[in-house]
Protein backbone atom coordinates (compact mmCIF):
# COMPACT_ATOMS: atom_id res chain seq x y z
CA UNK A 1 0.00 0.00 0.00
CA UNK A 2 2.82 2.42 0.81
CA UNK A 3 4.30 1.88 -2.65
CA UNK A 4 0.94 2.69 -4.22
CA UNK A 5 0.77 5.84 -2.09
CA UNK A 6 4.22 6.90 -3.26
CA UNK A 7 3.16 6.61 -6.89
CA UNK A 8 -0.06 8.53 -6.28
CA UNK A 9 1.79 11.39 -4.63
CA UNK A 10 3.88 11.92 -7.76
CA UNK A 11 0.96 11.83 -10.22
CA UNK A 12 0.85 14.89 -12.49
CA UNK A 13 -2.19 15.88 -14.54
CA UNK A 14 -2.16 18.99 -16.74
CA UNK A 15 -5.41 20.88 -17.26
CA UNK A 16 -6.08 23.01 -20.37
CA UNK A 17 -6.53 26.77 -20.23
CA UNK A 18 -9.34 26.50 -22.79
CA UNK A 19 -11.33 24.37 -20.37
CA UNK A 20 -11.94 27.39 -18.15
CA UNK A 21 -13.37 29.87 -20.66
CA UNK A 22 -16.69 30.02 -22.45
CA UNK A 23 -16.94 27.53 -25.29
CA UNK A 24 -19.56 25.67 -27.23
CA UNK A 25 -20.40 23.54 -30.20
CA UNK A 26 -21.00 24.37 -33.84
CA UNK A 27 -24.58 25.12 -32.76
CA UNK A 28 -23.68 27.87 -30.34
CA UNK A 29 -21.80 29.01 -27.25
CA UNK A 30 -23.33 28.76 -23.79
CA UNK A 31 -21.95 31.38 -21.44
CA UNK A 32 -21.38 30.56 -17.77
CA UNK A 33 -21.12 32.88 -14.78
CA UNK A 34 -17.52 33.20 -13.69
CA UNK A 35 -16.01 31.80 -16.89
CA UNK A 36 -12.42 32.93 -17.36
CA UNK A 37 -12.09 35.78 -19.85
CA UNK A 38 -8.32 35.97 -20.29
CA UNK A 39 -5.10 34.11 -19.65
CA UNK A 40 -4.65 35.42 -16.11
CA UNK A 41 -8.10 34.24 -15.05
CA UNK A 42 -7.51 30.86 -16.67
CA UNK A 43 -4.31 30.52 -14.67
CA UNK A 44 -6.25 31.34 -11.50
CA UNK A 45 -8.80 28.62 -12.22
CA UNK A 46 -6.13 26.05 -13.04
CA UNK A 47 -4.31 26.91 -9.81
CA UNK A 48 -7.57 26.41 -7.93
CA UNK A 49 -7.95 22.92 -9.37
CA UNK A 50 -4.41 22.14 -8.24
CA UNK A 51 -5.06 23.61 -4.80
CA UNK A 52 -7.92 21.20 -4.19
CA UNK A 53 -6.50 18.10 -5.91
CA UNK A 54 -2.76 18.43 -5.32
CA UNK A 55 -1.89 16.68 -8.60
CA UNK A 56 -2.59 19.28 -11.32
CA UNK A 57 0.47 21.56 -11.07
CA UNK A 58 0.58 22.79 -14.69
CA UNK A 59 -1.75 24.29 -17.28
CA UNK A 60 -1.52 24.02 -21.07
CA UNK A 61 -1.76 27.24 -23.08
CA UNK A 62 -3.44 27.76 -26.45
CA UNK A 63 -2.02 30.42 -28.76
CA UNK A 64 -3.37 32.97 -29.67
CA UNK A 65 -6.17 32.49 -27.11
CA UNK A 66 -3.67 32.96 -24.27
CA UNK A 67 -1.40 35.40 -26.06
CA UNK A 68 0.16 38.24 -24.09
CA UNK A 69 2.63 41.04 -24.74
CA UNK A 70 4.72 40.03 -21.72
CA UNK A 71 5.37 36.31 -21.37
CA UNK A 72 7.74 36.86 -18.49
CA UNK A 73 5.00 38.58 -16.53
CA UNK A 74 2.50 35.80 -17.31
CA UNK A 75 5.01 33.17 -16.22
CA UNK A 76 5.56 35.06 -12.98
CA UNK A 77 1.83 35.45 -12.39
CA UNK A 78 1.40 31.71 -12.88
CA UNK A 79 4.01 31.09 -10.20
CA UNK A 80 2.37 33.65 -7.92
CA UNK A 81 -1.00 31.90 -8.06
CA UNK A 82 0.58 28.46 -7.72
CA UNK A 83 0.61 26.93 -11.18
CA UNK A 84 3.23 26.14 -13.82
CA UNK A 85 2.97 26.59 -17.58
CA UNK A 86 2.88 23.33 -19.50
CA UNK A 87 2.39 22.48 -23.16
CA UNK A 88 2.08 25.21 -25.78
CA UNK A 89 -0.66 24.53 -28.35
CA UNK A 90 -0.59 26.47 -31.64
CA UNK A 91 -3.95 27.28 -33.22
CA UNK A 92 -3.74 26.49 -36.93
CA UNK A 93 -7.44 25.91 -37.56
CA UNK A 94 -9.50 28.94 -36.52
CA UNK A 95 -8.34 31.80 -38.74
CA UNK A 96 -10.27 32.35 -41.97
CA UNK A 97 -7.07 31.70 -43.90
CA UNK A 98 -7.21 28.06 -42.79
CA UNK A 99 -10.53 27.30 -44.49
CA UNK A 100 -8.78 24.81 -46.79
CA UNK A 101 -6.11 23.78 -44.32
CA UNK A 102 -2.94 25.09 -42.72
CA UNK A 103 0.33 23.28 -43.48
CA UNK A 104 -1.45 21.27 -46.19
CA UNK A 105 -3.20 24.25 -47.75
CA UNK A 106 -2.76 24.48 -51.54
CA UNK A 107 -1.72 28.12 -51.06
CA UNK A 108 1.98 28.35 -50.20
CA UNK A 109 1.48 31.68 -48.41
CA UNK A 110 -1.01 30.11 -46.02
CA UNK A 111 1.32 27.17 -45.41
CA UNK A 112 3.98 29.72 -44.53
CA UNK A 113 1.56 31.51 -42.20
CA UNK A 114 0.93 28.28 -40.29
CA UNK A 115 4.62 27.41 -40.05
CA UNK A 116 5.48 30.89 -38.80
CA UNK A 117 2.80 30.61 -36.12
CA UNK A 118 4.25 27.33 -34.91
CA UNK A 119 7.71 28.89 -34.85
CA UNK A 120 6.23 31.73 -32.81
CA UNK A 121 4.98 29.10 -30.37
CA UNK A 122 8.46 27.60 -30.14
CA UNK A 123 9.66 31.05 -29.09
CA UNK A 124 6.86 31.18 -26.51
CA UNK A 125 8.07 27.84 -25.16
CA UNK A 126 11.46 29.37 -24.47
CA UNK A 127 9.95 32.43 -22.79
CA UNK A 128 7.62 30.44 -20.54
CA UNK A 129 9.87 27.48 -19.76
CA UNK A 130 7.59 25.01 -21.52
CA UNK A 131 9.14 21.78 -22.76
CA UNK A 132 6.23 20.60 -24.94
CA UNK A 133 4.88 21.74 -28.29
CA UNK A 134 1.52 20.05 -28.82
CA UNK A 135 0.35 19.97 -32.44
CA UNK A 136 -3.07 19.14 -33.83
CA UNK A 137 -4.04 19.84 -37.43
CA UNK A 138 -7.57 20.14 -38.78
CA UNK A 139 -6.18 19.67 -42.29
CA UNK A 140 -8.09 17.37 -44.59
CA UNK A 141 -10.57 17.36 -47.46
CA UNK A 142 -14.31 16.90 -47.85
CA UNK A 143 -14.64 15.82 -51.47
CA UNK A 144 -12.99 13.31 -53.81
CA UNK A 145 -10.50 15.01 -56.08
CA UNK A 146 -10.29 18.10 -53.89
CA UNK A 147 -6.54 17.82 -53.35
CA UNK A 148 -3.46 15.73 -54.05
CA UNK A 149 -2.84 13.32 -51.15
CA UNK A 150 0.86 12.86 -51.83
CA UNK A 151 1.55 16.57 -52.14
CA UNK A 152 -0.25 17.15 -48.85
CA UNK A 153 1.85 14.48 -47.15
CA UNK A 154 5.01 16.15 -48.42
CA UNK A 155 3.85 19.58 -47.27
CA UNK A 156 3.10 18.18 -43.81
CA UNK A 157 6.52 16.54 -43.59
CA UNK A 158 8.30 19.70 -44.69
CA UNK A 159 6.42 21.92 -42.23
CA UNK A 160 6.96 19.60 -39.28
CA UNK A 161 10.66 19.27 -40.11
CA UNK A 162 11.17 23.04 -40.08
CA UNK A 163 9.45 23.41 -36.72
CA UNK A 164 11.23 20.36 -35.31
CA UNK A 165 14.61 21.82 -36.23
CA UNK A 166 13.73 24.98 -34.28
CA UNK A 167 12.93 23.15 -31.03
CA UNK A 168 15.17 24.06 -28.09
CA UNK A 169 17.20 21.37 -26.36
CA UNK A 170 15.33 19.18 -23.86
CA UNK A 171 11.96 19.87 -25.46
CA UNK A 172 9.58 17.67 -27.41
CA UNK A 173 7.05 17.88 -30.22
CA UNK A 174 3.85 15.89 -29.68
CA UNK A 175 1.89 15.05 -32.83
CA UNK A 176 -1.82 14.47 -32.35
CA UNK A 177 -4.03 12.61 -34.81
CA UNK A 178 -7.79 12.59 -35.38
CA UNK A 179 -9.94 10.20 -37.39
CA UNK A 180 -12.29 12.86 -38.82
CA UNK A 181 -13.78 16.31 -38.21
CA UNK A 182 -13.75 18.98 -39.43
CA UNK A 183 -12.72 17.10 -42.59
CA UNK A 184 -15.02 14.26 -43.60
CA UNK A 185 -13.49 12.72 -46.74
CA UNK A 186 -9.94 12.43 -45.48
CA UNK A 187 -7.78 13.85 -42.69
CA UNK A 188 -4.04 14.33 -43.20
CA UNK A 189 -3.14 12.80 -39.82
CA UNK A 190 -6.07 10.43 -39.22
CA UNK A 191 -4.57 7.77 -36.95
CA UNK A 192 -1.71 6.73 -34.72
CA UNK A 193 0.12 5.10 -37.62
CA UNK A 194 0.46 8.29 -39.66
CA UNK A 195 1.40 10.29 -36.56
CA UNK A 196 3.96 7.64 -35.64
CA UNK A 197 5.42 7.73 -39.16
CA UNK A 198 5.82 11.50 -39.00
CA UNK A 199 7.37 11.37 -35.53
CA UNK A 200 9.78 8.61 -36.54
CA UNK A 201 10.96 10.53 -39.60
CA UNK A 202 11.55 13.65 -37.52
CA UNK A 203 13.64 12.15 -34.74
CA UNK A 204 13.81 11.41 -31.03
CA UNK A 205 12.22 14.68 -29.90
CA UNK A 206 8.99 13.94 -31.81
CA UNK A 207 6.38 11.63 -30.33
CA UNK A 208 2.69 10.76 -30.68
CA UNK A 209 -0.11 12.31 -28.64
CA UNK A 210 -3.25 10.24 -28.04
CA UNK A 211 -6.61 11.98 -27.65
CA UNK A 212 -9.20 9.49 -26.40
CA UNK A 213 -11.93 11.00 -28.57
CA UNK A 214 -10.03 10.89 -31.86
CA UNK A 215 -10.58 7.27 -32.88
CA UNK A 216 -13.14 5.23 -34.81
CA UNK A 217 -15.77 3.61 -32.62
CA UNK A 218 -14.58 0.56 -30.61
CA UNK A 219 -10.87 1.19 -31.23
CA UNK A 220 -8.69 -0.66 -28.73
CA UNK A 221 -6.81 2.35 -27.37
CA UNK A 222 -4.94 0.39 -24.71
CA UNK A 223 -3.30 -1.65 -27.48
CA UNK A 224 -2.15 1.55 -29.19
CA UNK A 225 -0.75 2.72 -25.85
CA UNK A 226 1.25 -0.48 -25.39
CA UNK A 227 2.53 -0.44 -28.97
CA UNK A 228 3.73 3.16 -28.86
CA UNK A 229 5.34 2.67 -25.46
CA UNK A 230 7.29 -0.28 -26.81
CA UNK A 231 8.47 1.87 -29.72
CA UNK A 232 9.43 4.74 -27.41
CA UNK A 233 7.01 7.02 -29.22
CA UNK A 234 4.18 7.64 -26.75
CA UNK A 235 4.62 11.27 -25.77
CA UNK A 236 1.36 12.20 -24.14
CA UNK A 237 -2.39 12.08 -23.71
CA UNK A 238 -5.33 14.37 -24.14
CA UNK A 239 -7.78 12.78 -21.74
CA UNK A 240 -11.52 13.13 -22.22
CA UNK A 241 -14.45 10.80 -22.82
CA UNK A 242 -16.92 10.15 -25.60
CA UNK A 243 -20.02 8.21 -26.54
CA UNK A 244 -19.93 8.87 -30.28
CA UNK A 245 -16.99 10.92 -31.59
CA UNK A 246 -14.91 13.82 -30.27
CA UNK A 247 -17.49 14.56 -27.57
CA UNK A 248 -14.98 16.00 -25.04
CA UNK A 249 -17.05 14.71 -22.14
CA UNK A 250 -15.65 14.47 -18.62
CA UNK A 251 -12.94 11.82 -18.60
CA UNK A 252 -14.19 8.59 -17.07
CA UNK A 253 -17.84 9.57 -17.33
CA UNK A 254 -18.93 7.12 -20.05
CA UNK A 255 -16.48 4.22 -20.04
CA UNK A 256 -14.38 4.11 -16.85
CA UNK A 257 -13.27 0.55 -17.61
CA UNK A 258 -11.55 1.70 -20.81
CA UNK A 259 -9.72 4.35 -18.79
CA UNK A 260 -8.66 1.70 -16.28
CA UNK A 261 -7.37 -0.59 -19.04
CA UNK A 262 -5.38 2.28 -20.56
CA UNK A 263 -3.82 3.00 -17.18
CA UNK A 264 -3.12 -0.70 -16.72
CA UNK A 265 -0.79 -0.53 -19.74
CA UNK A 266 0.75 2.73 -18.53
CA UNK A 267 1.47 1.30 -15.10
CA UNK A 268 2.91 -1.87 -16.62
CA UNK A 269 5.48 0.28 -18.42
CA UNK A 270 6.03 2.45 -15.36
CA UNK A 271 6.89 -0.60 -13.25
CA UNK A 272 9.09 -2.21 -15.91
CA UNK A 273 12.76 -1.43 -15.14
CA UNK A 274 13.64 -2.06 -18.79
CA UNK A 275 11.18 0.51 -20.15
CA UNK A 276 11.76 4.26 -20.17
CA UNK A 277 8.79 6.58 -20.55
CA UNK A 278 8.24 10.32 -20.43
CA UNK A 279 4.50 10.72 -20.88
CA UNK A 280 2.59 13.99 -20.52
CA UNK A 281 -0.79 13.38 -18.90
CA UNK A 282 -3.01 16.20 -20.12
CA UNK A 283 -6.75 16.83 -20.20
CA UNK A 284 -8.42 18.24 -23.33
CA UNK A 285 -12.01 19.15 -22.52
CA UNK A 286 -14.20 22.19 -23.08
CA UNK A 287 -16.91 22.17 -20.45
CA UNK A 288 -20.03 23.57 -22.09
CA UNK A 289 -22.63 22.45 -19.56
CA UNK A 290 -20.89 21.54 -16.30
CA UNK A 291 -19.34 24.31 -14.17
CA UNK A 292 -15.81 24.52 -15.49
CA UNK A 293 -13.68 24.34 -12.36
CA UNK A 294 -15.90 21.64 -10.86
CA UNK A 295 -15.69 19.58 -14.05
CA UNK A 296 -11.91 19.92 -14.05
CA UNK A 297 -11.65 18.76 -10.43
CA UNK A 298 -13.96 15.84 -11.22
CA UNK A 299 -11.81 14.91 -14.24
CA UNK A 300 -8.56 15.00 -12.28
CA UNK A 301 -10.08 12.85 -9.54
CA UNK A 302 -11.34 10.32 -12.09
CA UNK A 303 -7.83 10.01 -13.51
CA UNK A 304 -6.48 9.61 -9.99
CA UNK A 305 -8.97 6.81 -9.35
CA UNK A 306 -8.11 4.98 -12.59
CA UNK A 307 -4.40 5.22 -11.81
CA UNK A 308 -4.96 3.85 -8.31
CA UNK A 309 -6.87 0.83 -9.57
CA UNK A 310 -4.20 0.11 -12.17
CA UNK A 311 -1.55 0.22 -9.43
CA UNK A 312 -3.52 -2.42 -7.50
CA UNK A 313 -3.36 -5.00 -10.30
CA UNK A 314 -1.50 -8.10 -9.10
CA UNK A 315 1.20 -8.05 -11.77
CA UNK A 316 2.86 -11.33 -10.79
CA UNK A 317 -0.43 -13.20 -10.78
CA UNK A 318 -1.42 -11.62 -14.09
CA UNK A 319 1.85 -12.64 -15.72
CA UNK A 320 1.47 -16.18 -14.41
CA UNK A 321 -2.09 -16.42 -15.73
CA UNK A 322 -1.00 -15.10 -19.10
CA UNK A 323 1.90 -17.56 -19.30
CA UNK A 324 -0.45 -20.41 -18.40
CA UNK A 325 -3.03 -19.24 -20.95
CA UNK A 326 -5.56 -19.05 -18.09
CA UNK A 327 -7.96 -16.66 -19.75
CA UNK A 328 -10.54 -16.64 -16.96
CA UNK A 329 -8.03 -15.90 -14.21
CA UNK A 330 -6.23 -13.22 -16.23
CA UNK A 331 -9.47 -11.36 -16.83
CA UNK A 332 -10.58 -11.86 -13.22
CA UNK A 333 -7.37 -10.30 -11.91
CA UNK A 334 -8.10 -7.14 -13.86
CA UNK A 335 -11.75 -7.18 -12.80
CA UNK A 336 -10.84 -7.43 -9.12
CA UNK A 337 -8.60 -4.39 -9.36
CA UNK A 338 -11.16 -2.41 -11.35
CA UNK A 339 -13.95 -3.20 -8.89
CA UNK A 340 -11.91 -2.22 -5.83
CA UNK A 341 -13.25 0.73 -3.84
CA UNK A 342 -10.18 2.97 -3.81
CA UNK A 343 -11.86 6.00 -2.23
CA UNK A 344 -10.61 5.29 1.33
CA UNK A 345 -7.04 4.98 0.05
CA UNK A 346 -7.32 8.18 -1.98
CA UNK A 347 -8.76 10.06 0.98
CA UNK A 348 -5.78 8.99 3.09
CA UNK A 349 -3.30 10.00 0.37
CA UNK A 350 -4.90 13.42 0.03
CA UNK A 351 -4.68 13.97 3.79
CA UNK A 352 -1.01 13.01 3.73
CA UNK A 353 -0.49 15.53 0.91
CA UNK A 354 -2.12 18.27 2.97
CA UNK A 355 -5.30 18.36 0.89
CA UNK A 356 -8.94 17.92 1.77
CA UNK A 357 -9.91 14.25 1.36
CA UNK A 358 -12.97 15.30 -0.66
CA UNK A 359 -11.74 17.80 -3.29
CA UNK A 360 -15.03 18.53 -5.04
CA UNK A 361 -17.01 19.00 -1.83
CA UNK A 362 -14.26 21.21 -0.42
CA UNK A 363 -14.28 23.35 -3.55
CA UNK A 364 -18.03 23.79 -3.39
CA UNK A 365 -17.75 24.97 0.20
CA UNK A 366 -14.89 27.35 -0.56
CA UNK A 367 -16.98 30.09 -2.17
CA UNK A 368 -14.62 30.35 -5.15
CA UNK A 369 -17.40 29.94 -7.70
CA UNK A 370 -19.49 32.66 -6.08
CA UNK A 371 -16.44 34.91 -5.94
CA UNK A 372 -15.52 34.62 -9.62
CA UNK A 373 -19.16 34.82 -10.70
CA UNK A 374 -19.44 38.20 -9.01
CA UNK A 375 -16.05 39.47 -10.16
CA UNK A 376 -16.00 38.31 -13.79
CA UNK A 377 -18.80 40.37 -15.22
CA UNK A 378 -18.53 42.05 -18.61
CA UNK A 379 -15.28 42.64 -20.40
CA UNK A 380 -14.08 41.11 -23.63
CA UNK A 381 -13.47 37.38 -23.68
CA UNK A 382 -10.10 36.28 -25.06
CA UNK A 383 -10.36 32.84 -26.62
CA UNK A 384 -12.82 30.71 -28.54
CA UNK A 385 -15.79 32.83 -27.49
Amino acid sequence: VETVKDHLKTQHIETPSWGYGNSGTRFGVFEQPGAARNAAERLEDAATVHRFTGIAPTVALHIPWDKTDDWGALKQYAADVGIGIGAINPNVFQDQAYKLGSVCNPDAEIRRLAIDHMLECVDIMEKTGSDLLSLWFADGTNFPGQSNFRKRKQWMEKALAEVYDALPDATRMLIEYKFFEPAFYHTDLPDWGTAYLMATKLGEKAQVLIDLGHHPQSTNIEFIVAYLIDEGKLGGFHFNCRKYADDDLTVGSINPQELFLIYTELVAAELDPNTETDIAYMIDQSHNLKPKVEASIQSVCNLQKAYTKALLVDREALAAAQDAADLVEAESILQRAHETDVNPLLEQVRLEMGRDPHPLAAYRKSGYYEKISAARVGGESQGWA
